[in-house]
């Protein structure tokens, strides 16, 4: 059995906020290559130096602004299809928060072009596998 060298593990946030008239999920626009202007789940390639969940706390700071400690971000599920990334084997962790919007203002940052809450009803395409992240951990959150 060949083992493959090269798989990437990358650290995704699916963060919701309550609203009275229904459930808000986070995306960023991706600036860059792959789906680059695509609408994504905020999150990265980990750092060598860093654990999971301190990767998925600065990634979603860096991309939106939003400030949460690592121990604040619960792990919802772990995605590594091999065909879901075009860069290569990638394995994401995924990891979850519901924060309340009025409190956390959003800001673009980092490779993320913008940056905005999407109605659960109404949710735009997305890329990579992050409708099926969407779908399959939102009820492990809410």
């Amino acid at each position: 059995m060949a083992i493959d060298q090269h798989i990437f593990i990358t650290a995704d946030c699916l963060i919701i906020s309550e609203h009275e008239i229904g459930n808000k999920v986070l995306l960023v626009k991706r600036k860059n290559n792959p789906y680059k202007d695509c609408w994504a789940l905020p999150g990265g390639f980990v750092d060598s130096n860093e654990g999971l969940q301190q990767a998925a706390s600065r990634e979603l700071e860096e991309e939106t602004n939003i400030r949460l400690k690592p121990k604040e971000l619960k792990e919802l599920g772990a995605y590594g299809k091999p065909d879901r990334d075009p860069r290569g084997r990638t394995v994401t962790i995924v990891y979850g928060a519901v924060v309340d919007a009025k409190y956390n203002p959003i800001k673009g940052g980092d490779d993320a072009a913008e940056v905005q809450w999407w109605d659960m009803e109404s949710l735009p395409p997305v890329a990579f596998d992050h409708g099926t992240i969407i779908e399959e951990c939102f009820r492990r959150l809410i």
